[in-house]
């Protein structure tokens, strides 16, 4: 497995519950500030072989970017299950819940 996809696996299972950070958030930790796709393909593809909380993931505009429609009411059901306020745009204030890692 690459280093990046190590990392990755590694910032999103830091995450704590109530927090997200976004995708370009991971992928700049993870080494690589310019690959938010990649974080995307691997959250898509190993979430559930690493159980990675995949739910506190989200765009850089706060927004549930999950289309399909079942995963993006799971995303949003997980989140308001850990205290995270969604609004009715499937928005989240990274003011009020964004993690930041120390360094």
């Amino acid at each position: 497995m690459k280093p990046f996809t190590l990392q990755v696996i590694s910032i999103v299972k830091s995450i704590p519950a109530g927090c997200v950070m976004t995708y370009g958030q991971v992928a700049a930790l993870a080494g690589s500030p310019r690959g938010a796709r990649q974080v995307v393909r691997i959250l898509h593809s190993m979430s559930g072989s690493y159980n990675l909380p995949w739910h506190r993931v989200v765009n850089i505009k706060g927004q549930i970017a999950v289309t399909d429609e079942e995963s993006r009411f799971m995303q949003k059901f997980y989140l308001e299950q850990e205290g995270v306020i969604v609004d009715a745009y499937d928005r989240i204030d990274l003011k009020r819940y964004r993690y930041q890692t120390e360094g």
